[in-house]
């Protein structure tokens, strides 16, 4: 085994991993912002995430058809299928919400719990459905812009693609505008009220159906968002690609403290980060005996000790506090 090339491959496998990290951050996002208010796990959310995937990949395919892939900037091709993606998926977990989960919402835990398996298997095959119905396939493939493709060579061995540029970019973006809305609205108060004690944040005048309701429009569009980047960077997806960054994203979510904000970004970093050094270190560690394939097994193995060693995450949400602002 060659030093040099554990070293000098480093910052490459620290750039990716920093990518997929965030893209882990924005779903695990969408759990934590649910289980802060309701403490509730909406296992659901790996199909929202998937939904805003296909609608950015339906919005290109149609540009791509009409000739406007190569007409209109790329930066707004992106910015309209990015917006377009949140707002679809944070919509259809609204829906979800009303019709699945409020209904059940003074029933013992395990019921919603159900409910939400059952959610996101009816979602696969809706999905499964309307792409073989309107596309006569399910799997597809975002088309190909170009300028994503370019890659900058920072050094002779390192260099970074314009895709993971704008996925680092616009998850920070994403991430600096829910911590303004949770630290420095009235609406972000509200969630934290509700979040604290739906019954006082009533007396207090605050309609916490509307707020609960909001809260899913919230994590539903940091979910959607995630789906059309993770489309932009990986390309291919299908209705069941969602669930393996999904209980990935879950696994970030717990990793760092379910129900804490800031939790679930350390948690999403970190998972990204050590699955990227798994699948580039391993196979060069162990001498080709295993390789990128086994990199799943250090996500599932972080969730078990994490569940046995410290169910509280890294930085100990406590159940029934309120939703903790991004540090």
């Amino acid at each position: 085994m060659d030093f040099e090339i554990l070293i000098g491959i480093f910052p490459q496998v620290l750039i990716d991993g920093i990518t997929l990290g965030f893209m882990y951050a924005l779903i695990a996002l969408g759990y934590t912002m649910v289980y802060g208010v309701l403490e509730f796990i909406n296992f659901a959310h790996s199909e929202i995430f998937i939904i805003g995937a296909f609608v950015g990949v339906e919005i290109l395919l149609s540009f791509k058809a009409a000739g406007w892939l190569d007409v209109l900037p790329w930066a707004l091709v992106l910015l309209i299928i990015l917006v377009a993606g949140m707002l679809v998926s944070g919509v259809v977990a609204v829906v979800i919400e009303r019709t699945a989960y409020r209904p059940l919402r003074h029933a013992p835990r395990l019921i919603p719990l159900i409910s939400a398996i059952g959610v996101s298997f009816f979602l696969q095959d809706v999905i499964r459905l309307f792409e073989s119905l309107w596309r006569n396939s399910f799997n597809l493939v975002y088309p190909t812009m170009e300028v994503l493709n370019h890659r900058f060579e920072l050094t002779d061995t390192i260099d970074v693609s314009v895709k993971s540029l704008v996925v680092i970019v616009a998850a920070l973006l994403m991430l600096w505008g829910l911590h303004t809305l949770v630290n420095r609205t009235k609406v972000g108060k509200a969630i934290r009220a509700v979040a604290e004690d739906q019954a006082a944040a009533s007396l207090m005048g605050i309609n916490v159906n509307r707020i609960i309701s909001l809260t899913f429009l919230i994590g539903g569009a940091m979910g959607g968002g995630a789906g059309v980047l993770f489309g932009v960077q990986y390309s291919l997806i299908n209705p069941y690609t969602g669930f393996i960054p999904g209980l990935k994203a879950f696994t970030a979510a717990v990793l760092g403290g379910i129900g804490n904000v800031p939790g679930a970004m350390l948690g999403g970093l970190v998972l990204g980060l050590l699955e990227a050094f798994a699948a580039s270190y391993l196979s060069l560690l162990t001498g080709g005996a295993f390789g990128a394939e086994y990199k799943d097994i250090f996500a599932f193995s972080i969730l078990i000790l994490i569940l046995i060693f410290r169910p509280k995450g890294l930085l100990g949400e406590i159940v029934r506090e309120p939703i903790q602002a991004i540090a």
